[in-house]
């Protein structure tokens, strides 16, 4: 069984926000598998499904980014599931708009969502998808919980279908595939 995690924040304030990122991922996911995430479980909206041969869980916590390891740690106590099984997609600062980068594991680096779900499991082994949103001017706070640009909102929707595409690829190929074929920029 995979776990597939996309990190944001509930509630409409936050759609379409920078931070939100992950949450678009799981949504365009969902779409694709037809699988419903409207169930509330695990502190985080939640679906199952099938993938190919591959079942498959599908993430958004409810807890707030600052305390997504509380949701991640506990579906993966209840499916035990291996670290290895596990990919969290979210938001970079670092990384231009439209940049996708895939890791087997690492640190948080400035990531509080990702901090916290280090924090929660004990461990940096798992692999995540993170997705350029852009440098911050000024505040990184505010700039995070922004909305896109027009001039970005396109480029965003299609680094989402390639985040989507990257996750298939994480499933049936495994990280070291995906990390070849997708980390760089759309257009690359």
């Amino acid at each position: 069984m995979k776990l597939i995690v996309g990190l944001g924040n509930p509630g409409s304030k936050y759609a379409d926000t920078r931070h939100n990122v992950g949450f678009r991922v799981i949504d365009a996911l969902a779409a694709r598998w037809s699988i419903d995430t409207s169930q509330e479980k695990f502190h985080a909206w939640f679906g199952k499904g099938v993938v190919g041969s591959e079942a498959c869980v599908l993430l958004k916590p409810t807890t707030f980014m600052n305390r997504s390891g509380q949701a991640v740690q506990a579906v993966g106590r209840f499916y035990q599931l291996d670290f290895a099984d596990v990919l969290v997609v979210a938001d970079d600062l670092a990384l231009d708009p439209g940049r996708l980068r895939m890791r087997p594991s690492g640190s948080a680096g400035s990531h509080r969502g990702l901090q916290d779900i280090i924090d929660r499991i004990g461990s940096e082994s798992f692999a995540r998808l993170r997705m350029g949103i852009g440098g911050a001017v000024g505040d990184a706070a505010s700039y995070v919980l922004s909305r896109f640009s027009a001039a970005e909102a396109g480029l965003i929707d299609e680094v989402v279908g390639r985040a989507a595409n990257a996750v298939e690829c994480w499933i049936t190929d495994g990280v070291e595939e995906t990390m070849n074929r997708y980390n760089g920029l759309v257009s690359d």
